[in-house]
């Protein structure tokens, strides 16, 4: 209630009317004077970026397809350089042997370096390596002695002496060779890393060669050999026009 002398005023806010309230028509609503309108800004210029990227892949993998310019290449992908240096030749060999046979071999290495009174996991190393290798057994035609070739006086038959088959180095074929398991201890495995051993496995490498070699001597190869080239001699020579051939092996 207003005291006497002064002006009555209203005790609640007045309510908005008709005229101060939007128009519910189709319009759309302006907004307030200061206030940026709301807008879809940020999610469109995100679609258009997204539209973009996926064209230029499209396009990128069509012109990749159709061949109009040159692969694309990954910039990260693996290089090897080969930084080895030419061939040198160091020396031409004549050869004259005849190679009759040839012997393929398998052998398994089972080797193994320790110390005494050491516990194995801490020094210890043991390879199992299977190597393949191969060895040939062949005459060599340049040991033939002068009068060693012998013609009968009616031309129809011939006497020979060669020298006796020998049998080559063994040739350890590494794309067949491989080293099936291996076990090392702690203090081995911290020596490579320190100092590194590119040569580990010379031994057993040359324990494979030495084990193949003697068993090409047991296996009979030479003798095969000494076989081969008979029926070869004899099948030139009889071509030849000599009804008999006689050949004989000297002593090695």
């Amino acid at each position: 209630m207003a005291r006497d002398g002064e002006t009555p005023k209203s005790e609640f806010p007045g309510y908005p009317t008709a005229d101060t309230l939007p128009s519910r028509s189709g319009d759309p609503t302006e907004p307030p004077a200061g206030r940026p309108a709301p807008s879809g800004g940020p999610v469109r210029g995100l679609l258009w970026l997204l539209g973009a990227a996926a064209l230029v892949v499209v396009v990128l993998l069509g012109t990749q397809v159709t061949g109009i310019f040159p692969d694309f290449r990954n910039p990260f992908a693996k290089e090897q350089t080969d930084r080895s240096q030419p061939p040198l030749l160091k020396s031409i060999q004549d050869l004259s042997r005849y190679v009759a046979a040839e012997g393929n071999f398998q052998v398994v290495v089972d080797l193994q370096n320790d110390r005494n009174n050491v516990p194995e996991f801490l020094l210890n190393q043991r390879t199992l390596f299977v190597g393949a290798g191969s060895v040939e057994a062949y005459v060599d035609f340049g040991k033939i002695s002068e009068g060693a070739v012998v013609p009968s006086a009616d031309g129809k038959s011939v006497e020979i002496k060669l020298p006796a088959p020998q049998l080559g180095q063994t040739n350890l074929d590494m794309d067949k060779s491989y080293v099936f398991a291996e076990e090392r201890g702690l203090f081995n495995r911290i020596g490579e890393l320190v100092k590194g051993d590119p040569n580990r496995q010379q031994q057993v490498y040359r324990m494979a060669e030495e084990r193949i070699t003697a068993a090409a001597r047991d296996s009979g190869l030479t003798q095969r050999a000494e076989e081969n080239t008979r029926k070869m001699l004899e099948g030139l020579l009889h071509s030849l026009g000599y009804e008999k051939v006689t050949i004989t092996y000297t002593a090695p």
